[in-house]
């Protein structure tokens, strides 16, 4: 059974990004939301973004509003801030488990494939 999960580390605290909305859309035809979830205190969903049948193959974007979270935190910032919403698109196929992890702070961040 396919899934997809996440999970956010704020890498200029060295601690999980806790609190960070995240939403997801399909980029088919036309771009929809497809499911939102909040981090919690460990940086990750409470359960996987999409799972089973509701995940299919194509194109997704996944959305995570880090803004709010950098602001929250008062880590110094730029005004307006560097990064607000960091946007990944990933293909995925159905069927399978995707792990994408947010490594993150107020002035860049990384993404990979996790396990």
């Amino acid at each position: 059974m396919g899934r997809l999960t996440t999970h956010v580390l704020d890498t200029a605290s060295g601690r999980p990004g806790a609190g960070i909305e995240v939403r997801l859309y399909s980029t088919g035809s036309d771009r929809r939301l497809v499911a939102t979830a909040r981090t919690n205190a460990d940086g990750r969903t409470d359960g996987p973004l999409l799972e089973g049948a509701a995940l299919g193959s194509g194109t997704y974007e996944l959305e995570f509003l880090v803004g709010p979270y950098f602001e929250d935190s008062g880590a110094e910032l730029s005004d307006p801030p560097f990064l607000d919403t960091v946007v990944i698109r990933v293909g995925l196929e159905a069927g399978r488990h995707y792990h994408v992890p947010l490594l993150v702070s107020p002035w860049g961040y990384t993404t990979y494939r996790g396990s």
